[in-house]
């Protein structure tokens, strides 16, 4: 089997949705989303990713306690221990609400603290990277199951007809707000690192960047149209939350911590690299998510309770996806 059949299988398996909770679903209806967005992204990252900044981290603040979701950081955090094994650089960017929880992750991973880097808004309103006034230079930006704002009138489309319902449909209050999947705004909680994706550049370049996420709140999909996501939403789901940054390639899975599990297995088929994701089992994936529960603290996104859940799928149908990557990789599995 060759390599590019091996990364269509990877993609395959986190284009699953058991919970029927997210855009993959609507596969059913309408043709996939991004199909193919993983093999190209990857490809790009094993021969130009010497500095990547991973974005992570989504606070749900009707949790009790608020917490950070268990979506988003193990599939940082994971991709990140892969690049540092490759000697590549990597920061884990998050903000203060979810800082804990991303360090916890890492240093599940085997990751040191310090990698794990924190952008908050200064007094201007404007980003700041920890206490420094300097960015630093990445290559590429991958964004996991991090919140983004929505569309505006000037941004849902240049079609009349598509503005006019955008218009009908969202009310003003909801433009370039962040929101949850229940179409609450969580801008409060969600410092605004979807700039990173917008504004950043190193001299003449940007970044390149990739945006991974299950339910089209998340930075990425502003690179489907507005009128195509929320035909695939579930339903009753808000039409405010598309979010409108874009990406140069969107990875959409059922689960967002799977597309790190998936960024990682597809690059290491490129390079040759599998084997240094054999540590990571079952048996450590569990442990990892029952620690980031216990110690982040963390909660599950859609349940917002405290329990080693992610999605609200239990554990062992969240792990399923990695279980089969696993084997399509060869590696022995617990």
């Amino acid at each position: 089997m060759t390599g590019s059949e091996i990364i269509s299988d990877i993609e395959r398996f986190v284009r699953t949705d058991p919970a029927r909770r997210g855009l993959i679903a609507s596969e059913e209806e309408f043709p996939p989303l991004c199909l193919g967005h993983l093999a190209s992204a990857a490809e790009e990252l094993a021969a130009n990713g010497t500095s990547i900044g991973i974005v992570t981290g989504y606070f749900v603040p009707r949790a009790n306690p608020p917490a950070a979701e268990t979506d988003g950081p193990l599939g940082a955090a994971i991709l990140a221990r892969f690049f540092r094994d490759l000697g590549r650089k990597v920061d884990l960017i998050t903000d203060p609400f979810c800082a804990d929880a991303v360090r916890v992750a890492a240093e599940a991973y085997g990751l040191p603290r310090d990698i794990v880097r924190m952008f908050d808004t200064n007094s201007h309103g404007n980003l700041q990277f920890d206490d420094t006034a300097t960015t630093p230079e990445w290559t590429h930006l991958i964004s996991i199951e991090r919140s983004g704002p929505a569309h505006t009138f000037e941004s849902v489309s240049r079609d009349d007809e598509d503005r006019q319902r955008f218009a009908e449909l969202v009310p003003k209050t909801a433009w370039n707000r962040c929101h949850n999947m229940l179409g609450d705004v969580i801008d409060e909680w969600t410092p605004p690192l979807h700039q990173l994706f917008e504004h950043v550049t190193q001299g003449d370049q940007r970044p390149t960047t990739i945006g991974v996420g299950d339910g089209g709140n998340e930075i990425g999909f502003g690179a489907v149209a507005w009128t195509d996501l929320i035909r695939r939403l579930p339903p009753a789901s808000p039409p405010c939350i598309p979010c409108r940054i874009s990406t140069d390639w969107t990875i959409v899975t059922g689960v967002s911590n799977w597309g790190g599990y998936a960024i990682a297995s597809a690059v290491a088929v490129i390079l040759n690299e599998v084997s240094r994701l054999q540590p990571f089992d079952r048996i450590h994936e569990q442990a990892a998510l029952e620690s980031l529960v216990r110690r982040g603290p963390a909660v599950d996104g859609v349940t917002a309770r405290p329990d080693p859940t992610v999605d609200g799928l239990p554990f062992l149908t969240y792990i399923q996806p990695w279980q089969s990557i696993r084997r399509r990789l060869g590696l022995t599995s617990n």
